[in-house]
C-alpha cells in the first residue's frame, strides 16, 4: 500500500511538472499558474520524501544494499 502512495505521488509530481512547463510556454509570463504549479510540486515532493522517511522508519521499505 505505502509504494502504490509513493508511486501516485511521483506520477502526481511528474503531472505537475508538465503542467507547469505548459503554462510557462502558454502564458508568457502574465499568470500566476505558473506558481501554483511549482508550489503544488514542491509540496508533492515533500510528501513523497516524508513517506519514503516514514517507511524506511517503520520498516515497510527495507535496502537491500550490500553495503
Amino acid at each position: 500500500m505505502l509504494k502504490a502512495a509513493i508511486a501516485l505521488m511521483l506520477i502526481a509530481t511528474v503531472v505537475s511538472l508538465f503542467s507547469g512547463l505548459f503554462f510557462l510556454v502558454k502564458d508568457e509570463g502574465n499568470s500566476n499558474r505558473l506558481v501554483t504549479a511549482l508550489t503544488v510540486r514542491v509540496t508533492l515532493a515533500v510528501i513523497t520524501l516524508a513517506l519514503i522517511t516514514w517507511g524506511f522508519f517503520s520498516g515497510q521499505l527495507v535496502s537491500h544494499v550490500p553495503w
